[in-house]
């Protein structure tokens, strides 16, 4: 397992066929779109007619959403995907069929009718689409199986409407046909491998349908919002659609006006969506390999500032007019400036990949499977909410005022170059805002990027150890000061650490421990007020379903072997069973350690003095962190069995 890579999921049954579905589906959306824009060119509908349909027509595909998301969450939880899959894939055959008639008779309503249809069957399919995953992947590959989807479905969108906006041009008098033809077939296509997705069992089946849409919504949306940190995700997920809505919308005409593209082609505009879908494709892929083939929500700060950092220097590439207009492609690259905005289009979307394809994976992995199709449904009505407010807020901030009745209503009037200035600055504002509400992201960031520029970190059995959600007690042996780091770095939830508050206070660190909500302890003798109030928080941290580590030595090793444990483990378990609580216990072992600069390996021997620092022995050593099997409720547990089953994990490494 540890060798494989997302791609390995493409060949077998249970992705592939879910994967390819998502994919068609897409495809299959674009080219219905974007074909009708082309027959109103071949019909010789006016450009102001066009211009209607092109606003009329994302909010008719996306009104659905509003309407029954609630209830597609509600059904998507009682109904087994794969019947579910195979439900809505029958749906599109007949609305396709709907939409092809639409074509060949040159019928508008029809083609709009199709539309809001096609928006319904997409409503009932979103909540199918994310909450599958964690039923078919393993904890380990949820980040790349995400990365995998993101991907395909990003350059699915941009193949459809690139072939969406060919067929009946190319088609010539034959245009209608070939889009009725393509949009039938590729519904079918869509069917028939939904019908070879393995069956996935429904996460709530006893669930009562309610089907009064308005109280459901309200109640979905307190049940994503239920989990600080998964909420904050969902809204993450829905900003993200808000700077890919406002960015993508303005392309048409930034490509005309700001590249130098000819009037009335989209050859330029292509060009940059292009290089926008790679890049988001390119970035979701890299965030298995970035994360180590974990949920590491510390690539979202990455995101959220290298997005940030490419949009202003997109401003900067080309704030104004272009020096020549009527540009080809190979024209407009023929300077600096055309590649300086090749990267910077790239880079946005890497780094929205970087950004997003985590938030999905934490929502995924945080949220019970009971729960989360609906919690899908939740997201989705708000990035609709979100879709429209970046539509209207992108016109309304490019026009300089309206009138209503007398009174003259002023406006920013931004140029393009301008609005994508004010998209960089609000987006460094809001990863500011919701890292600041929840610290665990940027936590998880500094712990990431330190433990990353150290060592070469090779977690085993981790998923499968640490219990997905609910209390664990995390148990491990002490090598160095960087011990707590490590294993956040390794564990995919966010850990309580018990730690001497000598080291809880050394500076530099504190900031991180006392965000990552660690809790300082003394001994008895030392300070018993203290240890008191650790054994309290500990108490409560479990009482809450949290995760909370702890080094039963008491110290760091001073020879690299594991001292004895003591019994504060055993007091830890006993006063959670007083409340009536068995918590599992999930030991670990550290290896590769001993030589780390912040051991005591060469110290001097002054007795409880800290380790001297000294250059490291080997440049990004790799450490190991071993997990063994989860100790369930109730079995016996004590502090010399534990300490016997570490020092197996640990074996001979030390």
């Amino acid at each position: 397992m540890a060798g494989q890579s997302q791609f390995a999921l493409l060949k077998q049954r249970r992705f592939m066929p879910y994967f390819t579905v998502q994919a068609l589906g897409a495809f299959n959306d674009n080219v219905y779109r974007q074909s009708i824009i082309a027959l109103l060119i071949v019909m010789g509908v006016s450009l102001s007619e066009r211009t209607l349909y092109t606003n009329l027509a994302p909010a008719i595909f996306i009104l659905p959403y509003f309407l029954f998301s609630a209830i597609a969450g509600q059904i998507a939880e009682k109904v087994e995907k794969h019947t579910l899959i195979v439900i809505t894939t029958t749906m599109e055959i007949v609305i396709m069929s709907i939409a092809a008639a639409g074509f060949l008779l040159g019928n508008m309503p029809v083609l709009l009718l199709a539309l809001f249809l096609t928006g319904t069957q997409s409503t009932l399919f979103g909540p199918v689409k994310y909450s599958i995953l964690p039923s078919v992947l393993r904890p380990e590959e949820l980040t790349g199986g995400n990365g995998l989807v993101e991907m395909g479905t990003s350059i699915a969108i941009l193949a459809g409407m690139i072939y969406g906006g060919l067929v009946i041009k190319l088609a010539g008098s034959h245009g209608p046909e070939a889009a009725a033809v393509s949009v039938v077939v590729l519904a079918v296509a869509g069917n028939l491998v939904a019908r070879l997705i393995p069956k996935v069992d429904a996460g709530a089946p006893a669930l009562k349908v309610n089907w009064n849409p308005i109280p459901e919504s309200r109640s979905i949306m307190r049940l994503a919002k239920r989990q600080l940190a998964v909420r904050n995700a969902i809204l993450g997920v829905s900003w993200f659609w808000f700077v890919g809505t406002v960015l993508t919308a303005q392309l048409p005409t930034y490509a005309e006006l700001h590249l130098g593209g000819v009037a009335n082609d989209t050859t330029l505009y292509i060009f940059a969506l292009a290089l926008f879908s790679v890049g988001v494709g390119a970035g979701s892929l890299l965030c298995e390999k970035l994360s180590g083939r974990s949920v590491e929500i510390g690539l979202v700060p990455v995101g959220a500032f290298g997005i940030t950092a490419f949009l202003l220097d997109l401003y900067f590439a080309r704030p104004g007019a272009p020096p020549e207009t009527g540009l080809t492609i190979a024209q407009f690259l023929g300077d600096w400036a055309g590649w300086r905005i090749v990267i910077d289009l790239t880079g946005i979307g890497m780094f929205t990949g970087f950004f997003v394809v985590p938030l999905f994976a934490l929502i995924q992995s945080r949220t019970p499977k009971s729960e989360l199709s609906r919690v899908i449904a939740g997201l989705n009505i708000q990035n609709s909410l979100f879709i429209v407010t970046a539509a209207v807020l992108g016109v309304l901030l490019q026009m300089d005022g309206f009138n209503v009745g007398s009174v003259r209503i002023p406006l920013p009037g931004l140029g393009i170059p301008q609005l994508f200035l004010a998209l960089a600055i609000a987006n460094g504002l809001v990863a500011l805002w919701i890292f600041t509400i929840v610290p665990e992201f940027l936590m998880r960031f500094a712990s990431m990027l330190l433990v990353r520029v150290l060592y070469r970190l090779r977690p085993r059995d981790i998923e499968s150890s640490v219990p997905a959600d609910g209390a664990a007690l995390i148990v491990c042996n002490h090598v160095s000061y960087m011990d707590a780091l490590i294993l956040s770095a390794a564990i995919p939830r966010p850990v309580r650490f018990v730690m001497y508050h000598r080291i809880y206070n050394v500076p530099g660190m504190h900031w991180i421990f006392r965000h990552a909500k660690a809790i300082p302890i003394a001994g008895a003798k030392e300070d018993p007020e203290l240890m008191q109030r650790a054994f309290d928080a500990v108490d409560a941290a479990l009482a809450e379903g949290e995760l909370v580590g702890i080094f039963p030595e008491g110290k760091l090793t001073r020879d690299g072997e594991i001292a004895a444990f003591k019994s504060g483990v055993e007091h830890i378990l006993a006063r959670a069973a007083e409340r009536g609580q068995r918590v599992p216990v999930v030991p670990m072992a550290l290896r590769g350690m001993w030589a780390s600069m912040w051991s005591h390996r060469s110290a001097s021997s002054g007795g409880g003095r800290m380790a001297r620092m000294r250059v490291p022995r080997r440049v990004r050593a790799r450490i190991d962190v071993v997990a063994g099997p989860r100790i369930e409720d109730g079995a016996p547990v004590d502090a010399g069995m534990l300490e016997s089953q570490v020092r197996a994990l640990r074996g001979d490494a030390a």
